[in-house]
């Protein structure tokens, strides 16, 4: 039987051997699925490769006719919303340097919408609302609710935002010079090496009461808020929890004209050879290569294969077998409605007593998470965006509308349902180069933590397939990576 002393050589030069080739010819990097994970696999290996490597020929492939995997937008009485991934925080900074990159506009939100927490019976929080466009109307009004949520929550409100801060902080280290910054093989080391891991392994319920929020406070504002970026309750992990809470504070920005746009630009830009309509249905090992087989009938040869979207419900058979946690998604049924609410539906008596943004407290029998008004056309008119567990049949629908012209139904398989402790799969599937960035959606599933794992992937592609690399920034240098993305946006 061969030692492991014997052995170890061998695979130096076959590592080697390996390497020198990539080094001296162009190699194929295979990436199922063209969401914000994909697109910013084949960004990285872009900016990173060093012009010494040859650029490697890049296939992307989408099942479906369109980029943009989760991020994608309904048209709805001619005017275009967000149907996926809808809001960005003011420190996703891929994403901010993505928008200057592809001269992209970027528009805020509003702080100063009405919000309502419903029980099912009635509005038990209210935040005051006026029918005013003035902006310094706007910025009283905003000011009056905050001093009225204080009332009502107390120095709980202040802790929960210490508490989001302090969580931000350590994933903004994620941005430091790639210089100081390691190559992470695994989830766990690269959430350790961050100071987050702990957070996976609790429920987001258990970190607010260590760190002493009041019960009111979590079962109202915190559940509404999970319920409404996540589709479930404070019993969610604590790191996506708090990644949720994040996605309610100020200043959350999205892409004029959809975020999906972020994804074609960087798809144009990173000469990909686009397969639309074409789902892989096999990945084989044939020892120097994989052989991707499509449902077409078409075969792919490719030294690199990286997997874009999550495995949980694809057929996709991979040869030989590889091994993942079993996970279960979190379906978020996603219904537009064109027209307008019916107030007796919340014991109210008219459309303008109905807050802006109707969140919901964790009741297995309240039928919805949210219901927000998207644009107000007329007095007689709204587009509204509800959140559900389950499908919002026409029967529901007529009962919670008075009026209701156009009706548009998404299912989406949106993010993982966590429960903690977290178990992660490999970011290495195979031992080789056979990849898998959405081995991070374990920790928080956004726009953004795909993109910093899809980077973390195109540095593991250059430091194991291509050998020794140097990265740099194109365009902005390491060093002000951070602080030049902040100061733009």
């Amino acid at each position: 039987m061969a030692t492991m002393a014997s052995i170890l050589p061998v695979l130096t030069l076959l590592a080697l051997s390996q390497a020198q080739h990539a080094l001296s010819s162009s190699s194929t990097v295979c990436i199922i699925g063209s969401g914000i994970g994909g697109s910013s696999v084949a960004h990285f290996l872009r900016q990173y490769l060093p012009e010494s490597v040859p650029p490697p020929n890049i296939r992307m492939f989408e099942r479906n006719g369109v980029v943009g995997g989760r991020i994608a937008t309904v048209t709805v009485a001619g005017e275009t919303f967000e149907a996926g991934a809808s809001i960005l925080h003011p420190k996703n900074f891929h994403a901010v340097n993505y928008t200057k990159l592809l001269n992209l506009k970027a528009k805020t939100s509003s702080d100063s919408f009405s919000m309502g927490i419903w029980d099912g019976k009635t509005f038990i929080f209210k935040t005051l609302q006026i029918s005013c466009k003035l902006p310094f109307i706007d910025k009283i009004l905003s000011l009056v609710n905050s001093v009225y949520m204080f009332l009502r929550y107390g120095l709980s409100l202040l802790k929960m935002q210490n508490f989001v801060e302090l969580t931000v902080d350590r994933f903004l280290k994620y941005y430091d010079e790639l210089e100081s910054r390691p190559i992470f093989e695994t989830v766990d080391e690269m959430l350790k090496w961050a100071d987050l891991y702990n957070l996976t392994t609790g429920s987001l319920e258990e970190e607010l009461v260590d760190v002493g929020l009041s019960p009111l406070l979590i079962k109202e504002l915190v559940t509404v808020i999970t319920r409404i970026n996540y589709g479930q309750s404070v019993h969610m992990s604590g790191l996506a929890g708090a990644v949720s809470l994040a996605g309610s504070g100020g200043g959350l920005w999205s892409i004029e004209g959809g975020n999906r746009q972020m994804v074609v630009g960087l798809v144009n830009q990173s000469d990909v050879v686009l397969h639309l309509h074409e789902e892989i249905e096999s990945v084989s090992d044939l020892g120097d290569s994989y052989e991707l087989n499509s449902t077409k009938g078409n075969s792919y040869t490719c030294e690199v294969a990286v997997v874009a979207t999550p495995l949980d419900e694809l057929n996709i058979q991979f040869i030989p077998p590889i091994s993942i946690p079993k996970r279960k998604l979190q379906h978020t049924y996603t219904t537009f409605v064109r027209g307008l609410l019916n107030p007796t539906y919340f014991g109210l008596n008219a459309v303008t007593e109905i807050p802006k943004l109707v969140g919901t407290v964790e009741d297995p029998d309240l039928p919805f998470s949210s219901i927000s008004v998207l644009k107000q056309h007329d007095e007689k008119e709204a587009t509204y965006k509800i959140f559900s567990r389950q499908p919002m049949v026409d029967a529901l629908l007529d009962n919670i509308f008075s009026v209701r012209k156009e009706t548009i139904r998404i299912d989406w398989a949106a993010y993982p349902h966590y429960h903690p402790p977290e178990v992660f799969a490999p970011f290495i599937l195979d031992g080789r180069h056979l990849y898998y960035v959405n081995a991070f959606e374990n920790a928080a599933s956004t726009m953004e933590t795909s993109a910093v794992a899809a980077e973390n992937i195109a540095r593991l592609i250059g430091s194991r397939y291509f050998g020794k690399l140097i990265f740099t920034h194109q365009g902005l240098p390491a060093s002000s990576h951070k602080e030049a993305a902040h100061v733009d946006l």
